[in-house]
């Protein structure tokens, strides 16, 4: 079982009215929040997954907690907590990117205190922590605390996927992401993640240098110019994005992190010495799964992630 960590929301998409009236606006509500997709991602992928969260007892928390349930994502990492569900206000781009406007201060998902770490069996392979869940308070020293306590344990997986709606600090996101790459063994970034972290860095820099600590695989992905990965071992290469009629690509950097797992875990490989073992065919095969994954995702509104007999 791969235990996901971090923040389950409503992103609330905006809809033209049919009256055409500039007073009325319509929203279509679809759960979401970057590690809820992943734990999502990996049970449509056939991969057993739980969600370590915080979700509210208000209306829109318990259809979070019936969602996850309806996929088969084990709850039992679930704390409960009498604080509102946070909203994702998504506005989507000619390009299909999406603009997010956070309301969270507060809210259910952030409330995770080191009280609440679990005690992880041998059924957990690995952990994987990514988003704002990082770097608001009091979840961010939460789930830090975690990844340090279980790095070298388990197979570590990060995701910056850096929103600064929720926490516009970016220095403490850097500070964070820093400190948490020293503890990962498998990092996913994005080209505009790695832009707003590091805008006067180039790319390869920034992760040959992830790739100093105890990491063995980068993973960057570029939108509609195809990610690349490097590897420790084996140097660094790139595929192209596959074509697809985009819809939106909300959800598409969660898919390609949920594939990279559930590429792993279908090999056995999902493991520290897993990862170390690794061929540059094996990785190459890897890349191609996850871009796969993720073009189906682009082309469905919302995140709405592809199961495991869709892609072959």
């Amino acid at each position: 079982m791969y235990l996901v960590c971090g923040e389950a929301l409503f992103d609330f998409f905006s809809e033209d009215d049919p009256s055409g009236q500039a007073s009325k606006l319509n929203y279509k509500a679809i759960a979401g929040g970057s590690p809820f997709n992943v734990a999502v991602g990996l049970r449509r992928l056939g991969i057993e997954a739980a969600l370590f969260g915080g979700v509210s007892t208000d209306f829109l928390g318990q259809r979070l907690l019936q969602v996850l349930r309806d996929e088969g994502v084990n709850p039992q990492f679930l704390v409960e907590f009498a604080a509102p569900t946070t909203l994702a206000m998504v506005a989507v781009g000619a390009d299909g990117s999406p603009q997010y406007s956070f309301r969270g201060e507060g809210c259910a998902d952030r409330q995770l205190t080191r009280a609440h770490l679990p005690t992880l069996g041998d059924e957990v392979r690995g952990l994987h922590v990514g988003s704002f869940s990082l770097v608001v308070q009091p979840i961010g020293d939460t789930l830090l605390a975690l990844v340090q306590r279980e790095s070298g344990k388990r197979l570590i997986s990060l995701d910056p996927n850096v929103r600064l709606n929720p926490q516009p600090d970016i220095q403490l996101w850097r500070e964070r992401v820093a400190e948490l790459v020293k503890y990962a063994d498998l990092i996913k970034v994005s080209d505009e993640d790695l832009h707003l972290l590091y805008p006067d860095q180039s790319p390869e820099s920034v992760l040959e240098g992830w790739l100093e600590h105890r990491c063995q695989l980068v993973f960057l992905t570029r939108g509609g110019n195809g990610a690349s990965v490097f590897s420790r071992q084996h140097g660094h290469w790139s595929q192209p994005a596959v074509k697809v009629v985009m819809a939106d690509t909300v959800g598409a950097g969660d898919t390609f992190q949920a594939a990279l797992i559930a590429w792993l875990t279908e090999q056995q490989l999902d493991s520290v010495e897993g990862l170390q073992q690794l061929t540059r065919a094996q990785i190459d095969a890897m890349l191609g799964f996850a871009i796969r994954a993720a073009a189906m995702t682009c082309g469905k509104t919302g995140p709405d992630l592809p199961y495991r007999q869709q892609l072959g």
